[in-house]
Protein backbone atom coordinates (compact mmCIF):
# COMPACT_ATOMS: atom_id res chain seq x y z
CA UNK A 1 0.00 0.00 0.00
CA UNK A 2 3.06 2.70 0.74
CA UNK A 3 3.62 2.05 -3.10
CA UNK A 4 0.38 3.45 -4.07
CA UNK A 5 0.52 6.19 -1.97
CA UNK A 6 3.69 7.26 -3.06
CA UNK A 7 2.99 6.33 -7.22
CA UNK A 8 -0.47 8.13 -6.44
CA UNK A 9 0.30 11.40 -8.08
CA UNK A 10 2.06 9.75 -11.16
CA UNK A 11 -0.46 7.39 -11.25
CA UNK A 12 -2.93 10.70 -11.50
CA UNK A 13 -0.81 12.22 -13.76
CA UNK A 14 -0.87 9.05 -16.75
CA UNK A 15 -4.69 8.45 -16.21
CA UNK A 16 -5.52 12.17 -16.81
CA UNK A 17 -2.82 12.83 -19.41
CA UNK A 18 -2.74 9.46 -21.39
CA UNK A 19 -5.28 6.43 -20.64
CA UNK A 20 -8.49 8.97 -20.42
CA UNK A 21 -7.55 10.61 -23.74
CA UNK A 22 -6.78 7.11 -25.28
CA UNK A 23 -9.70 5.56 -24.24
CA UNK A 24 -11.87 8.36 -25.41
CA UNK A 25 -10.17 7.84 -28.97
CA UNK A 26 -8.89 11.73 -28.52
CA UNK A 27 -5.18 10.48 -29.03
CA UNK A 28 -3.59 7.77 -30.61
CA UNK A 29 -2.01 4.63 -29.32
CA UNK A 30 1.52 6.02 -29.56
CA UNK A 31 1.08 9.72 -28.74
CA UNK A 32 -0.64 8.22 -25.38
CA UNK A 33 2.76 6.16 -24.50
CA UNK A 34 4.35 9.23 -25.07
CA UNK A 35 2.30 10.80 -22.31
CA UNK A 36 2.16 8.30 -19.94
CA UNK A 37 5.85 7.92 -19.60
CA UNK A 38 6.48 11.29 -19.09
CA UNK A 39 5.80 11.33 -15.10
CA UNK A 40 7.54 8.62 -14.68
CA UNK A 41 10.38 9.18 -16.03
CA UNK A 42 10.31 12.94 -14.12
CA UNK A 43 9.65 10.59 -10.98
CA UNK A 44 12.65 8.26 -11.73
CA UNK A 45 15.16 11.23 -12.40
CA UNK A 46 13.84 12.85 -9.23
CA UNK A 47 15.01 9.76 -6.98
CA UNK A 48 18.11 8.70 -9.05
CA UNK A 49 21.72 9.47 -8.08
CA UNK A 50 23.74 11.39 -10.82
CA UNK A 51 26.59 8.99 -10.08
CA UNK A 52 24.00 6.16 -11.14
CA UNK A 53 22.58 8.29 -14.62
CA UNK A 54 26.79 8.65 -15.31
CA UNK A 55 27.71 5.03 -15.08
CA UNK A 56 24.71 3.78 -17.25
CA UNK A 57 25.14 6.57 -19.88
CA UNK A 58 28.88 5.12 -19.49
CA UNK A 59 28.35 1.71 -19.89
CA UNK A 60 26.00 2.69 -22.43
CA UNK A 61 28.35 3.82 -24.57
CA UNK A 62 26.00 6.72 -25.31
CA UNK A 63 27.21 10.71 -25.84
CA UNK A 64 26.32 12.76 -22.36
CA UNK A 65 22.76 14.10 -22.54
CA UNK A 66 22.65 17.47 -22.68
CA UNK A 67 19.07 17.81 -20.19
CA UNK A 68 17.17 15.53 -18.86
CA UNK A 69 14.78 14.90 -21.85
CA UNK A 70 17.84 13.40 -23.86
CA UNK A 71 18.29 10.69 -21.29
CA UNK A 72 17.37 7.49 -22.92
CA UNK A 73 14.54 5.74 -20.35
CA UNK A 74 16.73 2.75 -21.25
CA UNK A 75 19.32 4.60 -19.20
CA UNK A 76 17.17 6.01 -16.62
CA UNK A 77 15.69 2.59 -15.56
CA UNK A 78 18.69 0.24 -14.31
CA UNK A 79 19.90 3.60 -13.13
CA UNK A 80 17.08 4.27 -10.64
CA UNK A 81 17.20 0.95 -9.96
CA UNK A 82 20.60 1.08 -8.03
CA UNK A 83 19.64 4.15 -6.62
CA UNK A 84 16.85 2.66 -5.16
CA UNK A 85 19.06 -0.70 -4.01
CA UNK A 86 21.60 1.68 -2.31
CA UNK A 87 19.53 3.38 -0.44
CA UNK A 88 17.95 0.38 0.43
CA UNK A 89 21.34 -0.96 1.66
CA UNK A 90 21.91 2.06 3.60
CA UNK A 91 18.30 1.13 5.29
CA UNK A 92 19.18 -2.05 6.27
CA UNK A 93 22.70 -1.13 7.67
CA UNK A 94 21.06 1.52 9.98
CA UNK A 95 18.96 -1.12 10.82
CA UNK A 96 21.45 -3.67 11.52
CA UNK A 97 23.81 -1.63 13.25
CA UNK A 98 22.07 -0.75 16.17
CA UNK A 99 21.14 -4.69 16.91
CA UNK A 100 24.53 -6.22 16.42
CA UNK A 101 25.45 -3.76 19.36
CA UNK A 102 22.72 -5.48 21.28
CA UNK A 103 24.52 -8.25 20.56
CA UNK A 104 27.82 -7.49 21.13
CA UNK A 105 27.10 -6.44 24.66
CA UNK A 106 24.34 -8.95 25.58
CA UNK A 107 27.04 -11.86 24.48
CA UNK A 108 29.82 -9.89 26.66
CA UNK A 109 27.64 -9.85 29.83
CA UNK A 110 26.46 -13.42 29.42
CA UNK A 111 30.68 -14.78 29.17
CA UNK A 112 31.35 -12.63 31.59
CA UNK A 113 28.39 -14.27 33.98
CA UNK A 114 30.17 -17.61 33.14
CA UNK A 115 26.90 -18.12 31.07
CA UNK A 116 28.62 -19.72 27.12
CA UNK A 117 25.81 -21.99 26.84
CA UNK A 118 22.87 -19.37 26.69
CA UNK A 119 22.66 -18.42 23.29
CA UNK A 120 23.15 -14.55 23.33
CA UNK A 121 20.36 -14.00 20.64
CA UNK A 122 17.27 -15.28 22.72
CA UNK A 123 18.57 -13.11 25.22
CA UNK A 124 19.23 -10.25 23.04
CA UNK A 125 15.99 -10.64 21.14
CA UNK A 126 13.67 -9.03 23.42
CA UNK A 127 15.78 -5.94 24.01
CA UNK A 128 15.90 -4.89 19.97
CA UNK A 129 11.98 -5.85 20.26
CA UNK A 130 11.85 -3.02 23.13
CA UNK A 131 14.39 -0.56 21.65
CA UNK A 132 12.46 -0.78 18.55
CA UNK A 133 9.48 -0.07 19.87
CA UNK A 134 10.37 2.13 22.41
CA UNK A 135 12.07 4.76 19.65
CA UNK A 136 8.69 4.24 17.46
CA UNK A 137 10.96 2.37 14.74
CA UNK A 138 7.82 1.99 12.02
CA UNK A 139 7.06 5.75 12.21
CA UNK A 140 10.66 6.49 11.53
CA UNK A 141 11.13 4.52 8.77
CA UNK A 142 7.95 4.52 7.02
CA UNK A 143 8.51 8.66 7.78
CA UNK A 144 11.79 8.62 6.47
CA UNK A 145 10.91 6.77 2.92
CA UNK A 146 7.82 8.67 2.90
CA UNK A 147 9.49 12.17 3.49
CA UNK A 148 12.55 11.08 1.13
CA UNK A 149 10.06 10.44 -2.01
CA UNK A 150 7.54 13.47 -1.38
CA UNK A 151 10.36 15.99 -0.42
CA UNK A 152 12.28 14.19 -3.60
Amino acid sequence: FLTFFIMMPVWQKINNNALQPYLNEEISQEIALKAAINPVRNFMLKQTREKDLALFVKMGKINKPKNEEDIPTMILIPAFVISELKTAFIIGLLLFVPFLIIDMVVASVLLSMGMMMLPPIMVSLPFKLMLFVLVDGWNIIIGSLLKSFVGG
